[in-house]
């Protein structure tokens, strides 16, 4: 169990990453803005509830996916987070 305990605060780490690029970049459009920070807001309360209330972000995965990919050229690194976060997702069985 600590394994997981680790891996949520891992998580919350990334969230808080995402959240601190999110406010550096004046350069995001505000549509890509919008959209990652409803997904963090939507993770976030997901690891408030709990794996087994959790369930409901998993749509979340795809959508993670494809603003990294729409982020790839500009903002590699806002990229990068993303897609450690969708991994970190998967491994919680969010």
């Amino acid at each position: 169990m600590n394994q997981g305990r680790m891996s949520e605060e891992s998580l919350r780490e990334l969230l808080a990453k995402v959240h601190e690029r999110l406010s550096q970049s004046g350069s995001i459009d505000e549509e890509s803005r919008k959209l990652l920070g409803a997904l963090v807001q939507d993770i976030g309360r997901a690891l408030g509830q709990g794996p087994s209330e959790g369930g409901a972000v998993s749509g979340h995965a795809p959508r993670l996916e494809a603003l990294a990919v729409r982020f790839e050229a500009d903002h590699p690194a806002l990229a990068e987070l993303l897609r450690q976060l969708t991994d970190a997702l998967g491994k919680l069985g969010i």
